[in-house]
This record gives C-alpha cells, sequence and structure tokens, in this order.
C-alpha cells in the first residue's frame, strides 16, 4: 500500500468529501510536530535499533522514532498537511510544506519562532502568530506573555487531532520499521481524525437531507 502511495490519496480523497460537505480549508493554519516514539532495543534479528528513525531531546529527555508534522486549519480543526521524518527533524524544517499558500494567519509553537520569511514565501498575506521565545540574555515582556496566551488559545486546536491519533487510533508508538509504511499508517490516521473530528457536521447534514427528502 504504501509502495502505490495510497495512504496519502485516501487522506486527500476524505478531504476532498469533506469539502464537499462544506467543510472547507479557511484562512488560517495551525502547525505542530509530535513525536511517534519507536523501540530502541537492539534485541531483534539484526541487533539493531531502526536506522530511518532517530533520537531528538525535548526537554531534558531523549526520545526514539519519527516525528508527525501536520497543518490544521484554525475554524473546522481539520488536518489539511501532513509530514512525517525522523524524530531529529526540527520541526520548523518542514514549515512550508504544511502551509497551502492561502492563510492569512498561521499560528505555532516557540520551535518556528524566526521563520517569518518562510511563512511569508509561502503564505505572501499571512500574519506570524508564532510564540514569542525569550532567551538567556533577554526574558520575554509582560505583553510579550500575554500576546503568548492569546496564541495559545487557539493553537490549542492541534492538540485535540494529535490526542485522536494517538490515543483514539493508537498512533503513540509505531507499528513497523522503516519511515515509508509508519508515513502511510500516518496519513491513514490523519484521514479518519479527520473524519471523527467532522462527525458532527456530517450527521447533521444527513438528517437535513433526510428530512428534506420525507417532506
Amino acid at each position: 500500500m504504501e509502495k502505490h502511495n495510497l495512504g496519502d490519496h485516501l487522506f486527500h480523497l476524505v478531504n476532498q468529501y469533506l469539502k464537499e460537505n462544506g467543510l472547507k480549508v479557511s484562512r488560517g493554519t495551525i502547525v505542530d510536530a509530535s513525536i511517534i516514539s519507536a523501540p530502541s532495543s537492539t534485541k531483534n534479528k539484526k541487533k539493531e535499533r531502526d536506522p530511518e528513525m532517530h533520537q531528538t531531546k525535548k526537554g531534558n529527555q531523549w526520545y526514539f522514532g519519527m516525528k508527525a508534522h501536520i497543518g490544521v486549519d484554525s475554524r473546522t480543526k481539520l488536518i489539511h498537511s501532513v509530514v512525517a521524518t525522523p524524530a531529529n527533524v526540527h520541526d520548523s524544517q518542514v514549515l512550508s510544506d504544511l502551509l497551502h499558500g492561502e492563510e492569512t494567519r498561521v499560528w505555532g509553537d516557540s520551535a518556528y519562532t524566526g521563520k517569518r520569511e518562510t511563512i511569508t514565501d509561502c503564505a505572501p498575506q499571512a500574519k506570524d502568530f508564532t510564540q514569542a521565545k525569550g532567551s538567556r540574555y533577554r526574558a520575554l515582556t509582560d505583553d510579550e506573555r500575554a500576546r503568548n496566551r492569546n496564541k495559545s488559545r487557539v493553537r490549542a486546536k492541534v492538540e485535540h487531532q494529535i490526542g485522536i491519533i494517538k490515543r483514539q487510533f493508537g498512533f503513540s508508538k509505531v507499528r513497523y520499521r522503516g519511515l515509508d509504511k509508519n508515513a502511510h499508517r500516518l496519513f491513514v490516521a490523519c484521514a479518519l481524525s479527520n473524519l471523527v473530528m467532522a462527525k458532527k457536521t456530517l450527521l447533521r447534514r444527513s438528517r437535513l437531507g433526510l428530512q428534506a427528502s420525507c417532506a
């Protein structure tokens, strides 16, 4: 299935179906990335870890695996862009692949700070609403902290999708060796997650259509 890129095709077919049912992508995108853990043990036939997975440090903890990068519509909370990489690829490196180009606003955490030029190149009309980041030599001002809190209220919407992918569809750990097979699974999980997110709207439209046909 991954050889013929069927997961990617399914993801885009589901999004086209949702668009035809009134769930269109708006002008705001929230970008985020989440680590998907892989077994770090070498107790297997090849006596080695998966060479296509890598380790990365988040906070004070090391993780081994891959990353799921997603672009989520700020209004509908639907995933419109997906990229799979090894875990050591920085979130901001695939930012351009997560934007559809018609954005007027882009939200992201501090991993995307300083990427205003990339955002402008990909979406010329977009304003940069990524989190401001302090440093050892310059702390955030009270105004910057307040703006970050306001941005976080919008940015939190992306966590709903990540929660569905990881908890409802069990994609908190990789199931296969190699990036291609797990990327295929990621695209399928994102397609299913979008259907879960759109369930209420789809059911409401179905009921209205049934009532109209019975009238």
